[in-house]
Protein backbone atom coordinates (compact mmCIF):
# COMPACT_ATOMS: atom_id res chain seq x y z
CA UNK A 1 0.00 0.00 0.00
CA UNK A 2 2.82 2.42 0.80
CA UNK A 3 4.59 1.57 -2.46
CA UNK A 4 1.37 2.31 -4.31
CA UNK A 5 1.02 5.64 -2.48
CA UNK A 6 -2.59 5.10 -1.48
CA UNK A 7 -4.12 4.78 2.00
CA UNK A 8 -7.48 3.46 0.74
CA UNK A 9 -8.38 -0.22 0.85
CA UNK A 10 -11.46 -2.27 -0.06
CA UNK A 11 -10.57 -5.17 2.22
CA UNK A 12 -11.36 -8.85 1.67
CA UNK A 13 -11.95 -11.25 4.54
CA UNK A 14 -8.76 -13.06 3.56
CA UNK A 15 -6.91 -9.91 4.72
CA UNK A 16 -9.18 -9.12 7.66
CA UNK A 17 -10.71 -12.45 8.75
CA UNK A 18 -14.29 -12.64 9.98
CA UNK A 19 -13.39 -14.16 13.34
CA UNK A 20 -14.14 -12.96 16.88
CA UNK A 21 -15.05 -9.34 17.70
CA UNK A 22 -11.77 -8.86 19.59
CA UNK A 23 -9.68 -10.21 16.72
CA UNK A 24 -11.58 -8.15 14.13
CA UNK A 25 -11.06 -5.00 16.18
CA UNK A 26 -7.37 -5.72 16.67
CA UNK A 27 -6.85 -6.26 12.94
CA UNK A 28 -8.75 -3.08 12.08
CA UNK A 29 -6.63 -1.15 14.58
CA UNK A 30 -3.47 -2.49 12.92
CA UNK A 31 -4.63 -1.17 9.55
CA UNK A 32 -5.42 2.21 11.10
CA UNK A 33 -2.03 2.34 12.83
CA UNK A 34 -0.39 1.73 9.44
CA UNK A 35 -2.29 4.70 7.99
CA UNK A 36 -4.66 2.56 5.93
CA UNK A 37 -8.33 3.55 5.67
CA UNK A 38 -10.76 0.67 5.18
CA UNK A 39 -13.30 2.06 2.72
CA UNK A 40 -15.33 -1.09 2.07
CA UNK A 41 -15.45 -4.83 2.66
CA UNK A 42 -16.16 -7.49 0.10
CA UNK A 43 -17.26 -9.01 -1.95
CA UNK A 44 -19.31 -10.47 0.94
CA UNK A 45 -21.88 -13.02 -0.20
CA UNK A 46 -25.43 -13.12 1.14
CA UNK A 47 -26.85 -16.39 -0.14
CA UNK A 48 -28.62 -17.45 3.07
CA UNK A 49 -31.87 -15.67 3.86
CA UNK A 50 -31.21 -15.90 7.60
CA UNK A 51 -30.85 -13.22 10.27
CA UNK A 52 -27.91 -14.89 12.02
CA UNK A 53 -25.83 -15.13 8.85
CA UNK A 54 -26.45 -11.51 7.87
CA UNK A 55 -25.99 -10.10 11.35
CA UNK A 56 -22.59 -11.78 11.68
CA UNK A 57 -21.42 -10.05 8.49
CA UNK A 58 -22.85 -6.65 9.39
CA UNK A 59 -21.31 -6.87 12.87
CA UNK A 60 -17.95 -7.66 11.25
CA UNK A 61 -18.11 -4.42 9.27
CA UNK A 62 -19.43 -2.41 12.21
CA UNK A 63 -16.63 -3.58 14.51
CA UNK A 64 -14.01 -2.83 11.84
CA UNK A 65 -15.49 0.63 11.20
CA UNK A 66 -16.24 -0.17 7.55
CA UNK A 67 -19.09 1.93 6.10
CA UNK A 68 -19.79 0.03 2.86
CA UNK A 69 -20.41 -3.62 2.00
CA UNK A 70 -19.64 -4.82 -1.52
CA UNK A 71 -22.34 -7.47 -1.72
CA UNK A 72 -23.13 -10.63 -3.60
CA UNK A 73 -26.76 -11.32 -2.70
CA UNK A 74 -29.50 -13.27 -4.42
CA UNK A 75 -32.89 -11.80 -5.37
CA UNK A 76 -34.38 -13.78 -2.48
CA UNK A 77 -32.03 -12.30 0.13
CA UNK A 78 -32.36 -8.69 -1.02
CA UNK A 79 -35.37 -7.74 1.17
CA UNK A 80 -33.65 -8.98 4.33
CA UNK A 81 -30.39 -7.32 3.24
CA UNK A 82 -32.26 -4.03 2.86
CA UNK A 83 -33.64 -4.35 6.38
CA UNK A 84 -30.16 -4.88 7.79
CA UNK A 85 -28.80 -1.94 5.77
CA UNK A 86 -31.42 0.25 7.42
CA UNK A 87 -30.82 -1.17 10.91
CA UNK A 88 -27.04 -0.66 10.71
CA UNK A 89 -27.27 2.49 8.57
CA UNK A 90 -24.71 0.93 6.24
CA UNK A 91 -24.51 1.21 2.46
CA UNK A 92 -24.69 -1.86 0.24
CA UNK A 93 -23.13 -1.98 -3.22
CA UNK A 94 -24.14 -5.00 -5.31
CA UNK A 95 -21.22 -6.25 -7.37
CA UNK A 96 -21.72 -7.51 -10.93
CA UNK A 97 -19.68 -10.55 -11.94
CA UNK A 98 -20.13 -10.83 -15.69
CA UNK A 99 -21.78 -13.53 -17.81
CA UNK A 100 -21.11 -16.25 -15.21
CA UNK A 101 -23.27 -14.42 -12.64
CA UNK A 102 -26.85 -15.71 -12.99
CA UNK A 103 -28.28 -12.82 -10.95
CA UNK A 104 -26.15 -9.74 -11.63
CA UNK A 105 -24.00 -10.13 -14.77
CA UNK A 106 -24.26 -6.39 -15.47
CA UNK A 107 -24.43 -3.43 -13.09
CA UNK A 108 -27.71 -2.55 -14.79
CA UNK A 109 -29.16 -5.83 -13.51
CA UNK A 110 -28.23 -4.75 -10.00
CA UNK A 111 -29.70 -1.29 -10.59
CA UNK A 112 -33.03 -2.77 -11.67
CA UNK A 113 -33.22 -4.67 -8.39
CA UNK A 114 -32.35 -1.79 -6.05
CA UNK A 115 -33.67 1.33 -7.77
CA UNK A 116 -36.91 1.35 -5.76
CA UNK A 117 -35.33 0.19 -2.51
CA UNK A 118 -33.91 2.17 0.39
CA UNK A 119 -31.25 4.70 -0.75
CA UNK A 120 -28.58 2.73 1.12
CA UNK A 121 -28.98 -0.02 -1.49
CA UNK A 122 -26.70 0.63 -4.44
CA UNK A 123 -24.26 -0.74 -6.98
CA UNK A 124 -20.55 -1.50 -7.29
CA UNK A 125 -19.56 -1.45 -10.97
CA UNK A 126 -16.79 -3.85 -11.89
CA UNK A 127 -15.80 -2.35 -15.23
CA UNK A 128 -14.19 -5.54 -16.53
CA UNK A 129 -17.11 -7.82 -15.72
CA UNK A 130 -19.54 -5.18 -17.02
CA UNK A 131 -17.69 -5.07 -20.34
CA UNK A 132 -17.68 -8.86 -20.62
CA UNK A 133 -21.45 -8.81 -20.04
CA UNK A 134 -21.84 -6.49 -23.03
CA UNK A 135 -22.45 -3.35 -20.98
CA UNK A 136 -20.66 -0.08 -21.72
CA UNK A 137 -19.11 0.74 -18.34
CA UNK A 138 -19.13 4.52 -18.87
CA UNK A 139 -22.79 4.50 -19.91
CA UNK A 140 -23.60 2.32 -16.90
CA UNK A 141 -21.99 4.91 -14.62
CA UNK A 142 -24.39 7.52 -15.97
CA UNK A 143 -27.38 5.19 -15.61
CA UNK A 144 -26.57 4.09 -12.08
CA UNK A 145 -25.82 7.70 -11.08
CA UNK A 146 -26.50 8.39 -7.38
CA UNK A 147 -26.80 4.67 -6.63
CA UNK A 148 -23.14 4.14 -7.56
CA UNK A 149 -21.24 3.46 -4.34
CA UNK A 150 -18.03 1.84 -5.56
CA UNK A 151 -15.93 1.09 -8.66
CA UNK A 152 -13.72 -1.96 -9.19
CA UNK A 153 -11.20 -1.02 -11.86
CA UNK A 154 -9.27 -3.34 -14.15
CA UNK A 155 -8.37 -3.70 -17.82
CA UNK A 156 -8.71 -6.53 -20.33
CA UNK A 157 -6.60 -7.33 -23.35
CA UNK A 158 -9.67 -8.94 -24.95
CA UNK A 159 -12.98 -7.36 -23.98
CA UNK A 160 -14.80 -10.70 -23.74
CA UNK A 161 -12.09 -12.66 -21.91
CA UNK A 162 -11.84 -12.81 -18.12
CA UNK A 163 -8.40 -14.42 -18.45
CA UNK A 164 -6.96 -11.55 -20.52
CA UNK A 165 -6.52 -9.10 -17.64
CA UNK A 166 -3.60 -6.65 -18.04
CA UNK A 167 -2.36 -3.55 -16.27
CA UNK A 168 -4.79 -0.65 -16.52
CA UNK A 169 -4.02 1.28 -19.70
CA UNK A 170 -2.60 -1.74 -21.55
CA UNK A 171 -5.96 -3.16 -22.60
CA UNK A 172 -9.16 -2.38 -24.41
CA UNK A 173 -11.26 -0.68 -21.75
CA UNK A 174 -11.98 3.06 -22.30
CA UNK A 175 -10.34 4.25 -19.09
CA UNK A 176 -10.50 7.95 -19.98
CA UNK A 177 -14.21 7.65 -20.82
CA UNK A 178 -14.87 5.84 -17.54
CA UNK A 179 -13.18 8.57 -15.48
CA UNK A 180 -14.92 11.28 -17.51
CA UNK A 181 -18.26 9.65 -16.63
CA UNK A 182 -17.35 9.58 -12.94
CA UNK A 183 -16.41 13.26 -13.05
CA UNK A 184 -19.61 14.06 -14.92
CA UNK A 185 -21.88 12.53 -12.26
CA UNK A 186 -19.75 14.02 -9.45
CA UNK A 187 -19.05 10.53 -8.11
CA UNK A 188 -18.07 10.87 -4.42
CA UNK A 189 -16.70 7.36 -3.85
CA UNK A 190 -13.55 5.35 -4.48
CA UNK A 191 -12.05 3.70 -7.55
CA UNK A 192 -10.50 0.44 -6.35
CA UNK A 193 -7.81 -1.20 -8.45
CA UNK A 194 -8.64 -4.90 -8.65
CA UNK A 195 -5.43 -6.42 -9.98
CA UNK A 196 -5.82 -10.19 -10.15
CA UNK A 197 -2.77 -11.29 -12.17
CA UNK A 198 0.96 -11.88 -11.63
CA UNK A 199 0.33 -12.95 -8.05
CA UNK A 200 4.00 -13.74 -7.41
CA UNK A 201 5.05 -10.20 -8.35
CA UNK A 202 2.01 -7.93 -8.61
CA UNK A 203 3.58 -4.63 -7.55
CA UNK A 204 5.04 -3.54 -10.93
CA UNK A 205 1.71 -3.96 -12.71
CA UNK A 206 -0.16 -2.28 -9.88
CA UNK A 207 2.23 0.68 -9.91
CA UNK A 208 1.77 0.94 -13.68
CA UNK A 209 -2.02 0.82 -13.29
CA UNK A 210 -2.08 3.55 -10.66
CA UNK A 211 0.30 5.69 -12.71
CA UNK A 212 -1.93 5.40 -15.75
CA UNK A 213 -5.12 6.23 -13.82
CA UNK A 214 -3.46 9.18 -12.11
CA UNK A 215 -2.17 10.36 -15.49
CA UNK A 216 -5.70 10.24 -16.90
CA UNK A 217 -6.98 12.28 -13.97
CA UNK A 218 -4.09 14.75 -14.26
CA UNK A 219 -5.03 15.23 -17.91
CA UNK A 220 -8.52 16.19 -16.71
CA UNK A 221 -7.09 18.75 -14.31
CA UNK A 222 -7.12 16.59 -11.17
CA UNK A 223 -4.07 16.02 -9.00
CA UNK A 224 -3.50 12.84 -7.00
Amino acid sequence: MKLLNTPYLNVKDVHLPMTTPAEIKQAANEYAAAGIKLTAAGTIYFTEDKNDDMRRKFEYCKIAGIPLIIAGPTPETLPRLERFAKEYDMKIAIHNHGPEDKYFPSPLDALRMVKNMDPRMGVCIDVGHATRAGTDAANAIHEVGPRLYDIHMKDLGVATSKESQVAVGDGTLPVEKIFAALVSIKYPGYVDLEYEINEDNPIPGMIKSFAYMRGVLAGMGYKA
